[in-house]
């Protein structure tokens, strides 16, 4: 079984057809730099780019990094303003042939690694956190999604959590592994005085390099690296294409 998914992120955007009982890509992604400024049409329009390029006609799942209710965007942290209180879901169906279910990308890497990966088959609290330009989260209690859980906006020491702890902030402020895995530290210190998990997995593209920072975390809660790394919110939305999950 097949499905097809596409993860709208701050700078690329990502897509390609997923074994849906593998929760593996089929063949190589394609990823396309994201317009600047992000504006909902253009980046619309590199999303069909994406899914036709694939030939793809049936369901398709699209993650958007803000929080989705009913197809419509009512956050842009790391978009353009111009994205809240956009019908995205309108907007890929005048574009893409078949029908898309649209979600928070976060929540998507969730359900993947939740399915297929570093969360399946844990139970009571699990929550996934991307760090990538921000810092998404999706929560799990006993592996249902409560969604659109925006953790990364969390005040820690007089900001926003992903100002400080996010991977662009490491890229930005070129910071080593071991003074942004203290600032990560801080952060999940912060949300485990709130949530008490009883897992954190931990994703987005810095994941792949989790052996220079994940060691380093001190907090009370187990941290393990997504199996999925970068691919977890194409798998993500794929599946919630094909279950019919999403906001």
């Amino acid at each position: 079984m097949q499905g097809f998914g596409v993860d709208i992120g701050g700078s690329g955007i990502k897509g390609c057809v997923v074994d849906l009982d593998r929760g593996e890509l089929v063949g190589e992604r394609v990823r396309i730099e994201t317009p600047q400024p992000a504006l909902p049409d253009p980046v619309c329009d590199v999303v069909a780019e994406i899914v036709q390029g694939f030939g793809w006609t049936e369901r398709v799942g699209v993650t958007y990094p803000g929080v989705m209710k009913s197809g419509v965007a009512f956050t842009a942290a790391n978009m353009d303003a111009s994205w809240i209180g956009t019908d995205v879901a309108t907007l890929m169906d005048d574009r893409i042939p078949g029908t898309v279910q649209t979600l928070n990308d976060a929540d998507a890497a969730g359900l993947a690694e939740m399915a297929y990966g570093a969360g399946k088959g844990e139970r009571g609290l699990v929550l996934m956190l991307t760090f990538g330009t921000g810092i998404g989260s999706a929560l799990f209690i006993d592996g249902t999604l409560v969604p659109n859980c925006e953790f990364g906006h969390i005040e820690v020491d007089g900001q926003d959590g992903e100002k400080a702890a996010s991977a662009n902030a490491k890229e930005r402020e070129d910071l080593s592994y071991p003074q942004w895995a203290a600032r990560v530290d801080r952060y999940l210190d912060t949300l485990e005085k709130s949530l008490w998990p009883d897992l954190i997995v931990v994703g987005g593209g810095v994941s792949k390099k989790a052996h220079k920072w994940v060691p380093l975390l001190s907090t009370r809660t187990r941290v393990v690296p997504a199996a999925l790394l970068n691919d977890a919110g194409i798998v993500g939305a794929a599946l919630a294409a094909s279950q019919r999950v999403g906001q």
